[in-house]
């Protein structure tokens, strides 16, 4: 899969805004929500309009409008009610998410649709709020092209009725293989066959472990269930990727990181323009990574790590100081500190944040973690591949190369202040693309679209759910 795709399309979401922000002329018009008017044309765009919302997956959610212009207050209700949606999403982050502190949207509607009303371009105002991407409207195109009536699945992959055990030949070979593919479980599919060969067989081993089914690579039912969404299922998933994008800052900084938790990847923007992607390790689903907005404000050569209460009594309680020693700890205060060095567990570098979580990037020295397809494996900070060549790309870019290479040489906890601080935003997002553009629909590790959905009018899904294992005691 070609990440720097995947990163600009939806890592980051670096789209432009359009007729979504207040207006500065509005004062100077006259124009004000008091006594702007409602006539039979623009809330016939705004009927319109309503009518056309399965473009942006809300066709499950009702908006009443006024089927006449007499009730004036009511359509002004109803046309503030859809924008809202349009603009900032129908459901509210922070409402559905323990810890939700990304920055949304926060146009004046009212400004807005009372300039709308007096040019008569309620369609277009309207149109204007969502996101203005190629992203977005790829979405909204499969969407369309998904919705059916009712929710009755549709099945991509024919079930059968015994299961498809190594070597088989089977006509279901090639769409097996492209869902593996889609899912980096495979890294291509075999070359028109329909022989289930050893490839494949390990991409489903792989998949079955990081799902907690047998590792025997038998594709019978649960495996097939896996690889197996409904139409409904992909359009629900859809839904919830526009949602998602609605409650983002349309203008986002030009420098910032984005880290998307779901395909747990980074993105590194620089002016604008995409600079780095790279894997991360995110939070497993008992200890999940926060979606956050907060800024990198510093560099940590050499890190200590003072253990956390929950991992020092969950995970190293009653190990003994033969453990401590053998991993560099040592009691201080009434807590474990693990000194610097390559076992660190924060490894060689701490990306310092500012947030009340405790949540950061940095370094690791479990560098297998990397090679998983499912890297939701750490407490819930976020590990980054090879964090100290990110470090440098940093310390580069921010004009600091030579105080950071001073401290990486002291060997000991030192701090590189940044001249500006970096934006960081925790984002999740299960709907990435594929070479041609199209839209795949990625494991959903946390099972954070399912309360998503339900905002949006969708029935719960009952796909499985990843149990990824082997992680460390590290954050």
């Amino acid at each position: 899969m070609r990440y720097g795709m995947i990163a600009c399309s939806l890592l980051a979401l670096s789209f432009s805004l359009s007729g979504c922000n207040s207006s500065s002329n509005s004062s100077q018009s006259g124009v004000t929500a008091e006594n702007a008017r409602w006539t039979d044309a623009t809330a016939k765009q705004l009927r319109k309009a309503i009518d056309r919302r399965a473009a942006h997956g809300l066709d499950r959610m009702r908006f009443e409008v006024p089927s006449n212009t007499e009730d004036q207050a009511a359509l002004t209700q109803s046309a503030l009610g859809y924008a809202a949606a349009l603009a900032r999403g129908a459901s509210d982050p922070a409402k559905l998410s323990d810890i939700y502190t990304i920055p949304r949207p926060d146009p004046n509607l009212k400004t807005g649709l009372a300039e709308a009303l007096a040019k008569g371009k309620v369609d277009d105002w309207l149109s204007g709020l969502v996101p203005q991407d190629d992203t977005y409207r790829a979405l909204s195109k499969a969407y369309l092209a998904l919705r059916k009536p009712g929710d009755a699945p549709a099945a991509a992959i024919p079930d059968a009725p015994k299961p498809l055990n190594p070597g088989a030949n089977d006509p279901r070979i090639p769409a097996i293989a492209r869902q593996l593919v889609a899912s980096d479980y495979l890294e291509r599919p075999p070359a028109q066959s329909e022989t289930y060969g050893p490839d494949m067989v390990n991409a489903v081993r792989r998949m079955q472990a990081d799902y907690g089914i047998k590792p025997d690579g038998v594709i019978g039912k649960e495996a097939l269930e896996i690889l197996n969404l409904s139409d409904s299922d992909r359009a629900r998933t859809l839904a919830v990727a526009m949602e998602r994008m609605r409650w983002l800052d349309r203008n986002p900084p030009a420098n910032r990181i984005d880290v998307n938790l779901a395909s747990a990847r980074l993105a590194y923007w620089r002016d604008g323009k995409l600079a780095d992607t790279r894997k991360v390790v995110v939070g497993k689903p008992e200890t999940e990574t926060p979606q956050l907005g907060s800024p990198i404000y510093r560099l940590v050569a050499n890190p200590t790590w003072t253990v956390p209460r929950s991992i020092q009594s969950k995970e190293i309680a009653g190990k003994g100081s033969a453990y401590l020693r053998r991993n560099n700890m040592m009691w201080e205060d009434g807590w474990i500190v693990q000194k610097p060095g390559p076992k660190n567990s924060l490894g060689l570098v701490k990306f310092d944040m500012q947030n009340e979580h405790q949540i950061y990037l940095h370094d690791t020295p479990a560098k297998q973690l990397f090679s998983e397809v499912q890297r939701q494996r750490s407490h819930g900070c976020v590990r980054v591949e090879d964090a100290l060549g990110f470090a440098a790309m940093l310390a580069r870019d921010e004009g600091i190369s030579t105080e950071w290479e001073k401290a990486r040489a002291m060997g000991k906890e030192s701090f590189v202040p940044l001249p500006k601080a970096i934006p960081v935003r925790l984002t999740y997002q299960t709907v990435l693309f594929d070479e041609a553009g199209e839209p795949v629909i990625r494991a959903d590790p946390y099972g954070w679209n399912d309360r998503v959905s339900a905002a949006l009018g969708f029935p719960a899904s009952e796909g499985h759910r990843l149990r990824p294992s082997g992680s460390d005691v590290g954050p």
